[in-house]
């Protein structure tokens, strides 16, 4: 039920004003990189194929009362941009709403603001050169450590994610997080782990890079220094919030449908609703999407950092409870 007096705005008006500075800061920062801003649809016939986040359905009828056609609010913009990066558009970024179910919290609100963009011809370290660049536009002083997903857990937990096995993560889980239940994957097992018990120890700014490959979601896969392969993928943490994640983007378009479908038979073994899949983009890597890296980064919680706020409804107009 609407509460009447949830009228106001959860934000002060002091703070909304200091975002608006912080969103004129992000496109000063691409207007001088000469990086364009573009705005794809919210809207889309095709939906994320990730199973672990849940699409916003829509109806739209040609008028009321006909048969509707389901549509998906956008969960990123991600797979639109990559269209636009096969047709051409160079350098790329978006400013804008995204929405996703079930995400309700301090840092999470169902419909936010993301902040993504692409960079034909660069790498992966490049990128994450640019987003500590940007971020200290934000919060001066800024700067990150980095360092890989195997060194981080030797650091924190002291396992070797590339040979620990699935009983020895689970057992490693289980000292230090509730979870009376058998998983043969060991992904659930890492992701407990660095979530529940790695994450929040991530207080001071860091890059974690070389993510496991079965982690890779719309990455490249090559071998580091050991021989084992790993995602060129990297997560930014700052006060133990994922604040980026970033990627050297997938350009192999059979790769690319192999992966959709797994995630769709993912989904379905989870009992989760299958959405369909954007093959669009397959389409346009098949074209020629050029070797790039992007990120995506939660602009409200950047306003967060900026802002020393502790809630994500301290830094946006008017949260879900107050939609």
């Amino acid at each position: 039920m609407i509460a009447i007096e949830d009228w106001r705005p959860g934000a002060s008006i002091e703070r909304l004003r200091a975002r608006a500075q912080l969103l004129r800061l992000v496109r000063e920062f691409f207007y001088q990189r000469d990086v364009m801003e573009v705005d794809t649809q919210l809207l889309s016939h095709c939906a994320v194929s990730d199973p672990f986040i849940d699409s916003i359905e829509a109806t739209y009828r040609p008028a009321p009362g006909q048969e509707g056609v389901s549509l998906y609010l956008q969960t990123s913009p991600e797979y639109a941009m990559k269209r636009l990066l096969s047709a051409g558009a160079g350098a790329i970024y978006q400013l804008g709403k995204v929405f996703r179910n079930g995400e309700s919290g301090s840092r999470h609100n169902p419909e936010f603001t993301m902040l993504e963009w692409y960079r034909p011809g660069w790498n992966a370290q490049a990128l994450m050169d640019e987003v500590e660049a940007l971020v200290t536009e934000a919060i001066p002083g800024f700067a990150a450590e980095r360092i890989g997903y195997r060194d981080l857990f030797l650091r924190e937990l002291g396992v070797d994610t590339h040979v620990a096995t699935v009983d020895e993560l689970a057992a490693l889980c289980r000292q230090h997080v509730d979870a009376p239940f058998e998983d043969d994957d060991r992904d659930t097992w890492l992701n407990l782990l660095m979530s529940e018990v790695i994450e929040p120890r991530l207080q001071a700014p860091v890059f974690v890079h070389s993510f496991p490959a079965t982690q890779a979601a719309l990455a490249q896969v090559v071998e580091d220094e050991t021989g084992t392969p790993v995602a060129t993928r990297f997560e930014l943490f700052v006060r133990g919030i994922e604040l980026a994640n970033g990627y050297q983007e997938l350009t192999d378009a059979p790769e690319q449908a192999r992966r959709l479908e797994l995630d769709q038979q993912k989904r379905n073994a989870l009992g989760l609703p299958e959405r369909p899949l954007e093959h669009r983009l397959v389409s346009a890597l098949e074209a020629g999407m050029p070797d790039c890296a992007g990120v995506a980064l939660g602009f409200d919680r950047l306003a967060m950092l900026a802002l020393n706020a502790a809630r994500i409804d301290e830094v946006i107009p008017f949260s879900f409870e107050r939609a």
